[in-house]
C-alpha cells in the first residue's frame, strides 16, 4: 500500500506510481495519522455537543407548516383541512402574504437601479427588465410545478400571464422583487461585493405542504450588483442550468430547482472563451427556486465590512428558519449551526463525487448555507474517470478540478468559520476550529457509505477502502467510463464476475478488463461481495446497485446537442433530456435509442465550457 502523506492539513496528497495508490476520492488519505485521530476526536466531541442527527436536506420549519394552512386553503378554494388541489389557472396563484425577508431585513434605501456599492442592507429593490422581443417558453419542469408550486402544468403551460411571469415580462401585483447583496472568495481571493448581478428574487411562496420557497429569475436584467455585466444570461448556459438543476435533484443530490426556461431574440454579446472573439447570442431566462439563496458570501461581506449587528441578525435568521431544531436562544447556537453546515457540506460533496459531478466554480459566493448545489455554470460530469478533470476552461490553475472538490469544501468552510468569529467568544472560536478539523472524517465516512452501496457491499470491512481505492486507480489508468463502470458492475452476478465473464455489451467493464490488475481486483471484490449475500440473489444485488448507480447523467455532449438545436429554434432535445433525467436510475427505451448510456462520441472530447454565460 502506498504510504500516506505525513500531514492532512490541506487534505492533499501526491500521486504515486504504485498500482496500490489509494486515492479515496483523490483528496483524502485514509491512513490513520496522528492528525487524523485528532480530527476524529474533535469531530466526535463537536457532534456530541453541538450537532443533531437530523437529515437537513428534508428539514422544514414547523412554524411555516402551521401557519400556511389558512392561506393555502383560501388560495386553493378550500375551507377544510384536506390537502388543497393544484391551482388550475395561474391567475389564482400568488405569493405568501407574509414576505419574511422584506419584513426582517433592511432594504437598500436607494431604489434607482444602477451599479453601486451597497452598505448596511441585505437586499436591494430591483424589478426585472423585460425583454424587447417576444419570449418563448422552451421547457417547464412538471415536478416543480406540481410538487413545489401547486400548479397544474397542463393549464399554466398555455397561460400568457404565466409565460410573461416566468420570463420577467410581468410580475404579480404587490410583489417587491429583490436582488441579494453578498461577497465572496473567488478562486481563493476575496473579491469584495458581488451580489445578484443578473438575478432577481420575485417573492416567497408557501406551498400546500407548508414549505417556503424563494423564486428567482436568472437573466432578468441589470441590478446594482451587475458590476461590468449586462444582467442577461445566454441560451447555452441557461439550458445547462435548467437541465442540471433538475438532473441533480433526481439523482438524489441537494440542489436548487428550476421551473422553466424561456428564450427571446434579444441579442447579447459574449466572448465565450475570453480570447477576443465575442459573438452574438440569444438572451434567456431561468426561473429557479430554493428554500433559501443565502450563501457563505452572504455572511462574509458583513464581517468584512464590520456590519456586525446585521451579521448577527442574518445568522440568527438562518438558524431560526432553516435549522429550527437548533435552540435559537442557546449561547452555543452558532457552534451548532456551523457543525450542521460542515457535516451537510461534506455530505453534499461526497454525493457530487459519487456521480462524477464537478461544479466548476466553487467560490464561496456559490456555496449555499443550506448545503444545496446552486449556481450551475461551467459544471461537468465525468465521462472517462479522470480525477484531475477540470470542467471550466477559465480555471487555468485547475483549482476546481473534480479531485480537489473536497479540499475546496474545507477552504470554503474555513471562510465561513472566519465570518462567524465576531459572533463568538474565544473559547467558542476554538470549538469552531475543532469542528472544521473534523470535516475530513465526516467526508470520508460519508464517501465510504455511498461507495459501499455503489459496489453492493453490505456492512463494513477493513478492506473496503482498499477495494474502492484500487478500483478507482484501475479506472483512472484505463480511462474507464465512471458512470457506466459502476452501473455495469451490478449487471453481473458475483459468480460471473469471479469467472471474468463479461459480455461485449458491457463496454465500460470491457475497457476496465484490459487492465493487468483487473483480475486481482475482481478476486478481492468478489470475495468481499460474496459475504454480503449477493451471490444467492443476483437480481436483488442488481436492483440494489441500480438504485444508487445512475444509467443516465447530463453528459456534456448531450447538453451541447440540446443547446445547438435550441439555438436553431428546436427545443425538442431540451424537453427530451428533461424527461430522461427525471428517471436516471431506470432504463428507458427512448434514452437507449438515443444512445444516452453508450460510449460518448469522439467529438465530446472537444467540448469546452467557460465562465462566460
Amino acid at each position: 500500500m502506498a504510504a500516506p502523506m505525513a500531514s492532512l492539513s490541506c487534505f492533499r496528497f501526491q500521486k504515486q506510481t504504485s498500482i496500490l495508490f489509494i486515492i479515496l476520492i483523490c483528496s483524502l488519505s485514509f491512513g490513520h495519522l496522528e492528525d487524523c485521530r485528532d480530527e476524529e476526536n474533535s469531530q466526535s466531541h463537536a457532534e456530541e455537543k453541538y450537532s443533531t442527527k437530523e437529515n437537513l436536506s428534508e428539514r422544514t420549519c414547523e412554524t411555516e407548516s402551521k401557519k400556511c394552512s389558512t392561506r393555502n386553503r383560501r388560495h386553493h378554494g378550500r375551507t377544510t383541512n384536506e390537502t388543497p388541489a393544484l391551482v388550475a389557472t395561474f391567475d389564482d396563484w400568488h405569493f405568501d402574504e407574509t414576505q419574511i425577508l422584506i419584513e426582517t431585513f433592511p432594504i437598500d434605501r436607494i431604489e434607482e437601479n444602477y451599479v453601486r456599492q451597497v452598505k448596511n442592507a441585505i437586499f436591494s429593490k430591483v424589478f426585472p427588465i423585460p425583454m424587447k422581443s417576444t419570449t418563448h417558453l422552451v421547457a417547464i419542469s412538471e415536478p416543480v410545478a406540481t410538487d413545489i408550486l401547486d400548479l397544474d402544468p397542463t393549464s399554466v403551460r398555455n397561460s400568457d400571464f404565466f409565460k410573461a411571469f416566468v420570463s420577467g415580462s410581468t410580475f404579480l401585483p404587490g410583489s417587491v422583487p429583490l436582488a441579494h447583496r453578498y461577497g465572496g472568495h473567488q478562486f481563493g481571493y476575496w473579491s469584495g461585493q458581488l451580489g445578484d448581478g443578473r438575478a432577481v428574487m420575485l417573492g416567497e411562496y408557501l406551498n400546500r405542504k407548508g414549505k417556503r420557497w424563494e423564486l428567482q429569475l436568472k437573466g432578468s436584467g441589470l441590478t446594482p450588483y451587475s458590476r461590468r455585466g449586462d444582467g442577461r444570461a445566454v441560451l447555452r448556459s441557461s439550458v445547462r442550468e435548467f437541465l442540471c438543476s433538475e438532473a441533480m435533484y433526481h439523482l438524489g443530490i441537494p440542489t436548487s430547482r428550476a421551473l422553466s426556461l424561456s428564450v427571446s431574440s434579444d441579442p447579447v454579446w459574449r466572448d465565450q472563451f475570453y480570447d477576443g472573439h465575442p459573438k452574438q447570442e440569444q438572451a434567456a431566462v431561468v426561473l429557479r427556486l430554493a428554500p433559501s439563496w443565502f450563501r457563505i458570501g452572504s455572511l462574509e461581506i458583513l464581517t468584512n465590512n464590520q456590519e456586525i449587528p446585521l451579521l448577527r441578525k442574518l445568522t440568527d435568521f438562518v438558524i431560526k428558519h432553516y435549522f429550527p431544531h437548533i435552540d435559537s436562544l442557546d449561547d452555543n447556537r452558532y457552534l451548532a449551526f456551523y457543525s450542521e453546515v460542515v457535516s451537510q457540506t461534506a455530505n453534499m460533496i461526497a454525493k457530487w463525487m459519487s456521480v462524477g459531478f464537478a461544479h466548476g466554480v466553487m467560490n464561496t459566493d456559490n456555496f449555499s448555507l443550506l448545503s444545496l448545489t446552486i449556481d450551475y455554470g461551467p459544471f461537468g460530469f465525468l465521462d472517462a474517470y479522470i480525477p484531475d478533470f477540470v470542467p471550466n476552461t477559465s480555471d487555468d490553475e485547475a483549482r476546481y478540478s473534480y479531485e480537489k472538490q473536497p479540499d475546496v469544501g474545507h477552504f470554503n468552510l474555513d471562510k465561513l468559520r472566519q465570518a462567524l468569529l465576531p459572533l463568538v467568544d474565544q473559547q467558542q472560536a476554538k470549538h469552531l476550529l475543532q469542528i472544521l478539523q473534523g470535516y475530513a472524517d465526516v467526508y470520508k465516512r460519508r464517501f465510504m457509505e455511498i461507495f459501499r452501496k455503489k459496489l453492493g457491499l453490505a456492512g463494513e470491512e477493513d478492506e473496503d477502502e482498499y477495494i474502492v481505492a484500487l478500483l478507482l486507480k484501475l479506472m483512472e489508468d484505463s480511462r474507464a467510463d465512471f458512470t457506466m463502470t459502476f452501473r455495469q458492475l451490478g449487471a453481473l452476478s458475483v459468480t460471473d464476475l469471479a469467472l471474468n465473464n463479461i459480455p461485449d455489451s458491457l463496454w465500460a467493464l470491457k475497457d476496465l478488463q484490459q487492465h493487468s490488475s483487473f483480475s486481482d481486483w475482481i478476486r478481492v471484490y468478489t470475495a468481499r461481495a460474496g459475504t454480503s449475500g449477493e451471490e444467492t440473489s443476483p437480481t436483488s444485488r442488481e436492483d440494489q446497485m441500480n438504485a444508487v448507480n445512475p444509467k443516465y447523467i447530463l453528459r456534456n455532449w448531450m447538453a451541447q446537442d440540446a443547446i445547438v438545436k435550441a439555438e436553431n429554434g428546436d427545443y425538442s432535445a431540451v424537453n427530451f433530456l428533461l424527461t430522461v433525467l427525471q428517471n436516471p436510475y431506470q432504463e428507458q427505451e427512448a434514452a437507449e435509442r438515443a444512445n444516452c448510456a453508450q460510449r460518448p462520441p469522439d467529438w465530446a472530447r472537444d467540448i469546452r465550457v467557460s465562465c462566460s454565460s
